[in-house]
């Protein structure tokens, strides 16, 4: 494979090294915080006046075509600028990129940034570095892989069809997360009214009990084969057990922890820490132990577990925790909180009911949670082929 540099292939530029003068409505004035799933989030951005944008240096005023990266923390995230874009301008931990040679396109050098090719280069660079800032001396220096205007735009053409179609599977999930939300409102209204008078109870009357993991952090493992699972709150936070990134823990670590607490199929995790007030179903037999991150919740044995899991991940429940959220920094649910908060108990044969239809869902679910899984493979062939 051949490679050309790319500071032979576009200019790059870095943004306003310094903070402006923010306002409250205005141009917006973008940083790393402001690029969310491939996408510029105008939600929480800063603004500055059209006269203090017109002062900005052309490295800080990003155009059509141009491609913005972040340079600090999370390396790459890039967004090519389209007409439908606001006027914005940049501050440093974004840089951009503009095409200055013809024989490219902007869209192959997005692809190209977000292969493993890129990373590794990153990761050469940044080796033993604690806050990640992309150098551009570094990434004017970067290899990208050599191909002539009509090999790229092929290379392109199919790379969008995946992701479109990657793109179509994930609204699907969300769009069948979301008819389970609307028929749980249906059937059971929300605990602020109670239109349908059903009883409302706290949850340390529904579960057995609500303990956390362990409150020291584990020496982990490499050894899949010995090591048991280690979950935390993050491998929660998609309201399902994530198994595919989690970490393990030695077997001898495991027969400490299980005496203080043994997570069991049908049991309901808790995320208590960072991202809070997510829970997922244990839905299969599985030897784990949680970190303080999560909290375990049993429930009695006369309650729904499906009902439970969707009751707890309500908007409605998500407010009483986050009423009740300790700590300044990092967002952190305590056990006693977790206890008090309530939600709606219908009767036994409507919780089941509702089970039911989730369980049917579901299986649409987990028939395109399997082909986007697939797809992503293809994705993940196709990206190694071209880039390496």
């Amino acid at each position: 494979m051949e490679y050309i540099k790319l500071e032979e292939i576009v200019n790059i530029y870095l943004g306003l090294t310094h903070t402006p003068k923010y306002v409250e409505k205005g141009i917006p004035f973008l940083s790393v915080k402001d690029i969310s799933n491939g996408e510029i989030d105008y939600s929480k951005c800063h603004y500055i006046t059209e006269e203090e944008y017109n002062k900005l240096p052309s490295g800080a005023k990003p155009q059509i075509g141009d491609m913005l990266f972040c340079r600090v923390g999370t390396i790459g995230k890039p967004v090519i600028i389209d007409k439908n874009t606001h006027k914005f301008g940049s501050f440093v931990s974004l840089g951009f990129l503009r095409l200055k040679n013809t024989e490219y396109i902007m869209e192959y050098i997005k692809y190209w940034m977000n292969s493993n090719c890129f990373m590794q280069q990153v990761r050469k660079n940044v080796k033993g570095v604690a806050q990640i800032n992309l150098n551009t001396g570094w990434l004017s220096k970067f290899d990208v892989p050599k191909y002539d205007l009509k090999k790229q735009k092929e290379i392109v053409n199919k790379l969008d069809c995946i992701s479109n179609l990657l793109t179509l599977k994930r609204k699907q999930l969300e769009q069948l997360d979301l008819i389970i939300k609307s028929q749980f409102v249906e059937m059971f209204g929300d605990i602020k009214n109670n239109k349908k008078d059903y009883e409302i109870k706290a949850l340390n009357k529904i579960f057995e009990f609500i303990k956390d993991g362990t409150h020291s952090t584990p020496t982990y493992t490499d050894d899949k084969i010995k090591g048991i699972k280690f979950l935390s709150a993050k491998d929660v936070t998609t309201g399902v057990i994530n198994w595919d990134n989690i970490k393990y823990i030695p077997l001898e670590l495991h027969n400490q922890l299980v005496k203080r607490v043994k997570p069991q199929k049908n049991d309901i995790l808790l995320a208590k820490n960072g991202t809070t007030g997510i829970c997922a179903k244990v839905d299969k037999d599985e030897i784990f132990d949680i970190y303080v991150s999560l909290a375990l919740l049993r429930p009695k044995k006369e309650y729904s577990v499906d009902y439970l899991v969707q009751a707890i991940n309500n908007n409605m429940t998500k407010e009483q925790f986050d009423r009740s959220i300790k700590g300044i920094g990092v967002p952190n649910l305590h056990l006693g909180e977790i206890q008090k908060v309530k939600i709606i108990v219908p009767p036994i044969e409507l919780q089941n009911r509702f089970a039911e239809f989730v369980k049917q869902i579901n299986k649409q679910k987990f028939e395109i949670q399997k082909s986007l899984e697939e797809t992503q493979k293809l994705q993940e062939s196709l990206m190694n082929k071209y880039f390496g």
